[in-house]
C-alpha cells in the first residue's frame, strides 16, 4: 500500500500490522538526545522544531552524505529508547513512528488511544534505504550532529506496520504464527 504523508485518522484506520506500506511525504529524524531536547522544550512550555499535527518520526541518525547524496547510511535505531518520550508526543498529535524492535505497553496504550501507528524499517538495510530519501534538512539542536532533528523528503520508503491503532502487535504475533508452521 502506498501512503502520501501526513498521516490521516482513517489511512491509519485502513492497516493492519504486518501490512506492508510505501511512505512518500515529510518525515522527521530524531532520536535519543533530540528527544530528550523536545521533552525539556514542552517541560518549559517552548515550542518543538515542528507541527506533531499528523507527523512521523524516524528514529534514524545518519551518517554523513557521500558527494552528490542527500544523505548517507539511514537504518532505524531501536525505538524503544524513545519510549519514555513517545505517549507525551502522541498525546501531543503525532501519529507515526519508524524504527526496528518493539515498543514498551506505555507506547502501545498511546498508539492505540490517539488512532497512531508503528512501522519498523528493516535494519542493517541504511545504504538501501537512503535511496529512498531525496532531501535532509537540519531543523533544530545542530550541535547534536547526526542525533539533530532533520526534515528528510521520502519516496516509496519501505516499512511494515509493526503495531496498528488497535495494538495488534506484529512483535507478538509473528513469532506464534512461525511456531504454528
Amino acid at each position: 500500500m502506498k501512503i502520501h504523508l501526513p498521516l490521516d485518522e482513517a489511512v491509519i484506520r485502513t492497516l493492519q500490522a504486518g501490512d506492508y506500506v510505501y511512505l512518500t511525504g515529510t518525515v522527521y529524524v530524531a532520536r535519543d538526545a533530540a528527544h530528550k531536547r523536545m521533552k525539556e522544550a514542552l517541560d518549559k512550555g517552548e515550542t518543538l522544531p515542528f507541527d506533531l499535527a499528523g507527523a512521523v518520526i524516524y528514529y534514524m541518525g545518519p551518517s554523513p552524505a557521500r558527494e552528490g547524496r542527500p544523505i548517507g547510511s539511514a537504518g532505524p535505531t531501536t525505538s524503544g529508547r524513545m519510549d519514555k518520550y513517545t505517549p507525551e508526543l502522541l498525546d501531543l498529535g503525532l501519529k507515526g513512528m519508524i524504527g526496528k524492535g518493539r515498543r514498551s505497553p506505555e507506547v502501545i496504550e498511546a498508539i492505540i488511544r490517539n488512532r497512531a501507528v508503528y512501522f519498523a524499517a528493516v535494519g542493517g538495510a541504511g545504504a538501501l534505504l537512503s535511496k529512498k530519501i531525496f532531501s535532509s534538512e537540519i531543523l533544530a539542536y545542530e550541535d547534536l550532529g547526526a542525533e539533530a532533528v532533520r526534515r528528510i523528503q521520502v519516496e516509496d520508503f519501505p516499512v511494515i506496520v509493526a503495531v496498528d491503532s488497535l495494538g495488534h502487535n506484529i512483535y507478538d504475533t509473528a513469532p506464534k504464527a512461525y511456531a504454528e508452521e
